[in-house]
């Protein structure tokens, strides 16, 4: 294998990558993969990606190492558009609906279920389980099907229809929970040693990090490797902020980005959540280094309804490296964004994306962000996966608006 180890974000503890592993022993951290970088130095060139793949797996030189006759479990994910706004100069949409199964999370599941089946084929665990909002769920259910494994799908009773079905579609177990992702992922760990599952919950595995973090690599080959001024990210579980950053760090020691200055010369990285869901946001605020169960969480916007992502500690850390910041977005502002997106740019956003545009808009009213820096807005899904979602949300708001009156002549609402 490529890697040299696995390493716990929190103690710094090595463990060995030639086995399943989920999080550290010691203390429950995060693990990351970590690679002989210095010895590929020189070795793995920016312009060595010049013919290859239009897929995250043009990257395989920082990703999991396969066996000669081996090919990852891919759907075609990956190196998707970056597409420059019409309406604002300097920005630019990376449109992550364009994925299989609609979303980014087809990046961790393609790399999390090719180690899963490497691991299997070693007597591992066949059968891989995850809590979901939604989108994660769909993911692992495609890439189990391409890879001959089983998938078990726990998610809240009231995901989009999309998610649901396209799991079962897939031949997953599904479990529709009454309560969050909270309840799910609860249910997961109860569970799995008894069923014999495989936890590949956010961060709770050491490989879609990778799958994600190829974001990273994308957003600077695009950009023809000057980073942005800023990324604006959603964040439920964060794994895509975690990831990007942690492919700025590779980079570096590549060689290929911020050889003067390191790490000053990563963009500020932008958390944006949902107002009925916002730990991050009020965990930044408070200048916490953890956030809080987040009580009563509501939005229509299923992946950001995450109490509290697992990988807080290390997204409040970016946020504070990086000189970054994190908004909330209401659920009106989100439906707005939505058919601005859309009518204005084309792109028919899932409301977890169309938060990023209500961040940019709110960046620049309070001047922290300005006309001239490059920002890159990540769309996360496609709308179409959400349409239930948007017309009960739509149908919700209607219901709020007061009644028109006629006063004295007047027309208006009161």
């Amino acid at each position: 294998m490529r890697i040299s180890h696995l390493e716990c974000t929190r103690c710094g503890e090595h463990l060995p990558a030639d086995r399943p592993q989920n999080t550290c022993p010691k203390d429950g951290g995060v693990l990351f993969v970590r690679y002989d970088l210095s010895a590929m130095k020189g070795k793995f060139r920016r312009e060595d990606l010049r013919g290859r793949v239009a897929s995250m797996w043009r990257y395989a030189d920082v990703l999991p190492e396969l066996a000669a006759n081996e090919a990852p479990v891919t759907l075609g994910e990956g190196f998707t558009p970056m597409l420059a706004s019409r309406e604002h100069a300097n920005v630019y949409i990376k449109d992550e609906g364009l994925n299989p199964t609609g979303s980014f999370k087809a990046r961790g599941m393609s790399a999390a279920v090719t180690m899963a089946r490497f691991f299997a084929r070693q007597s591992g665990p066949k059968k891989l389980a995850v809590p979901s909002a939604g989108n994660a769920g769909g993911a692992l259910a495609a890439y189990a099907a391409a890879a001959g494994l089983e998938a078990y799908i726990f998610m809240p009773k009231d995901v989009p229809l999309a998610n649901r079905m396209e799991s079962e579609y897939f031949g997953a177990h599904v479990t529709l929970v009454d309560g969050l992702i909270s309840d799910c992922a609860r249910m997961v760990a109860e569970r799995k040693e008894k069923e014999g599952w495989f936890d590949v919950s956010t961060l709770k595995e050491p490989f879609r990090v990778e799958g994600k973090k190829t974001m990273g690599y994308e957003v600077a080959e695009q950009l023809d490797w000057k980073l942005p001024d800023a990324i604006i990210y959603p964040t439920g579980g964060g794994v895509g902020m975690i990831g990007m950053w942690k492919a700025f760090e590779e980079m570096e020691q590549l060689g290929w980005i911020g050889n003067d200055r390191p790490e000053k010369a990563r963009p500020k990285m932008i958390t944006v959540q949902a107002a009925g869901c916002a730990p991050i946001v009020k965990a930044w605020e408070a200048g916490k280094s953890v956030s809080e169960m987040w009580t009563g969480a509501e939005t229509f916007a299923a992946g950001l309804r995450v109490p509290k992502a697992y990988g807080d500690y290390l997204i409040l850390d970016i946020l504070k490296r990086s000189g970054g910041a994190a908004v909330s977005a209401t659920d009106e502002e989100i439906v707005a964004a939505t058919r601005q997106w859309a009518s204005v740019e084309g792109v028919f956003a899932a409301p977890e994306g169309a938060a990023s545009l209500v961040a940019y808009q709110k960046l620049r009213a309070s001047g922290f962000l300005r006309e001239e820096d490059t920002v890159v807005l990540f769309n996360t899904g496609t709308g179409y996966k959400y349409l239930d979602m948007m017309d009960a949300q739509e149908r919700a708001s209607q219901r709020k608006m007061p009644a028109a009156r006629n006063i004295g002549g007047i027309i208006g609402p009161y």
